[in-house]
């Protein structure tokens, strides 16, 4: 139970942070590069004092540059996509690429796919195509490029943080060495700069509670699951998200949505059988 709880938890922190991110800038609160600035900044500082005791008493570990290069085209490449995605679509194309990204990652490393993972492989690209193939409500293709950019680095960031013996250490790591380059991402846009006091509030609730709290209560609920039994449970995130935009914000969740979703998380979650099935057997 407790498992569960601090999973359910950790998926409405996930979703939070889309409902948080376009609720800002659907709105005009603030600029993108200020609600990125503010969420990592946020973060840090909630992830520094979580580990504080533990650098007191052991030191700092490394920082891994890489790591820090993915979480910060992250969290940049999110929030200018939000400027013109609704909460679902941008997190289904988040949690795509994402997932896209880590399948062929696996494909380059040798691990062997059947011919149902491929299938389903297969369903999910044709799902998150579908989404964003030109027509009426599909969705701005910039907005989507850049959202597309930015699963892909979360792809790539979650499979450098595998191998990491202190996850959490790592992640407030990473958050800290990405002050200085959302600053300066912040001083380039500087002719976009604006916000309001509830903008403000809403990239530090993203940043501190969503980001920060969220992925210590996902790390504390990591050991109780199967790696994956912790991507499936991510197949929750989109629908979340969908479903919180339409009563939290007001938004369509139009039909060409929800076949793309069912579509790429019903093709997500047929490659995630099959390697469960494969990890069973072996």
């Amino acid at each position: 139970m407790n498992t569960v709880l601090l999973t359910t938890v950790a998926m409405l922190a996930f979703a939070a942070n889309s409902l948080l991110c376009r609720l800002a800038l659907g709105q005009g609160l603030i600029d993108a590069a200020s609600f990125a600035s503010i969420r990592v900044i946020s973060g840090a500082v909630l992830l520094c004092l979580i580990v504080l005791p533990r650098w007191r008493a052991n030191g700092r570990s490394s920082t891994d540059w890489r790591s820090v290069a993915m979480l910060f085209s992250y969290m940049v490449f999110f929030s200018f996509a939000y400027l013109s995605l609704d909460a679902g679509t941008g997190a289904l194309i988040l949690f795509g690429a994402v997932q896209l990204t880590m399948f062929t990652i696996a494909l380059r490393g040798g691990e062997q796919f059947p011919l149902l993972s491929w299938v389903g492989l297969i369903l999910a690209l044709l799902g998150l195509l579908y989404l964003v193939f030109p027509g009426i409500t599909a969705p701005d293709p910039l907005g989507a490029v850049l959202m597309a950019i930015a699963g892909i680095a979360w792809g790539f960031y979650s499979l450098l943080g595998r191998g990491v013996t202190d996850p959490l250490e790592a992640t407030a790591n990473n958050f800290i060495s990405s002050v200085p380059l959302v600053i300066l991402v912040s001083l380039l846009f500087i002719d976009d700069f604006h916000g309001s006091s509830v903008g403000i509030g809403l990239a530090v609730v993203s940043g501190a509670v969503a980001s920060g709290a969220g992925y210590a209560i996902w790390y504390a609920a990591l050991p109780g699951l199967t790696a994956t039994r912790a991507a499936t449970v991510q197949l929750s995130v989109p629908v979340i998200a969908a479903f919180g935009g339409v009563i939290l914000l007001s938004e369509q969740l139009t039909l060409r949505l929800s076949i793309a979703s069912i579509a790429t998380l019903s093709g997500v979650a047929i490659v995630l059988a099959q390697r469960t099935a494969r990890s069973s057997r072996s």
